[in-house]
């Protein structure tokens, strides 16, 4: 794949009469989570192909701790790429290897460096924010797990002050000793967070109902938004993982699924989709690849399906 395209390429998906066709609507902020592999400047390329509206990537390896300097030629392509692309916005994901709940000094301080140089790398690549799982609290305790995130996020947001990139906290399943799994716990990072402006949240549907919150009807996801609304408020959502489940309400399990395929079902996404609160917002995949991106396309296609009135 070449550095640089251009948006007059010819691309053709999927193999035989597998072809699926994305419908151009550039209203509607979905996409994916795509891969950087070979140079961030290529995750554009790679969301135009698959028909992106919006992207998450990874800015860096998300399961190692030394990340590779982003050159001033690979941060200029990827500007220049998004630009080209027409996709607004491009945002991060965090490394997965970041704890900052974590109770042992060592790792809370590895965790606080790193979050540091994803803040500074998506300044670099002018992306707007990243999202973060507030991460486990290792038997400490949720309150001391709470309490360590937001002290993580005081310190990296004191130590670029000029920076605009928000942190999203993502929604977690509730598996383990993990924090984000209550609704209540997001909000309680939120309210230790001094600049409130530079944090906002994420909401991931598999993890939501996989930690018990029940989205499959119109009426039921409606009350979970109105619970989310009450608990943290709507206004702090900025993005949406958008993935079914493979493991039924409750189950505590962050196993996802394609759109519809799952044990929430369509409801649930025709709701999210056409409520006008969150038109503006991305929405993306977090679901199976399978070859060539091809069940990205087939989720994106229903999803903007589902948005069809």
């Amino acid at each position: 794949m070449s550095l640089s395209f251009s948006l007059c390429s010819a691309v053709s998906f999927g193999t035989g009469s597998e072809v699926v066709k994305i419908p151009g609507k550039k209203d509607l902020l979905t996409g994916a989570h795509v891969s950087a592999a070979g140079g961030v400047h290529l995750a554009p390329v790679r969301g135009w192909d698959v028909g992106c509206t919006t992207i998450q990537l990874f800015t860096r390896s998300n399961l190692q701790w030394r990340a590779r300097p982003l050159s001033a030629a690979e941060t200029e392509k990827f500007k220049n790429n998004l630009r080209l692309s027409g996709i607004s916005p491009a945002f991060a994901h965090a490394c997965y290897l970041i704890n900052p709940a974590s109770p042992d000094a060592a790792l809370f301080e590895k965790s606080c460096a790193a979050l540091l140089e994803e803040l500074k790398r998506c300044a670099a690549l002018g992306l707007p924010f990243i999202v973060m799982h507030p991460g486990s609290h290792m038997g400490a305790g949720e309150k001391r797990g709470i309490a360590n995130v937001g002290a993580a996020l005081n310190r990296v947001f004191r130590l670029t002050p000029k920076s605009t990139v928000r942190v999203l906290l993502e929604t977690t399943s509730g598996q383990g000793r993990s924090i984000g799994g209550r609704f209540e716990h997001i909000a309680a990072i939120i309210e230790k967070v001094r600049d409130k402006s530079r944090v906002g949240a994420c909401i991931d549907t598999c993890h939501i109902f996989a930690a018990g919150y029940d989205i499959r009807t119109k009426a039921s996801c409606r009350a979970t938004m109105r619970e989310f609304d009450s608990v943290v408020g709507l206004e702090r959502v900025f993005a949406f993982h958008l993935n079914d489940s493979k493991n039924p309400l409750g189950s505590l399990a962050d196993r996802h699924e394609h759109i519809g395929r799952g044990y929430i079902g369509r409801d649930a996404f025709r709701f999210l989709m056409r409520d006008e609160r969150f038109r503006n917002l991305p929405k993306v995949l977090e679901t199976p690849k399978g070859k060539g991106y091809y069940w990205d396309r087939r989720n994106l296609a229903l999803l903007r399906r589902l948005a069809d009135r």
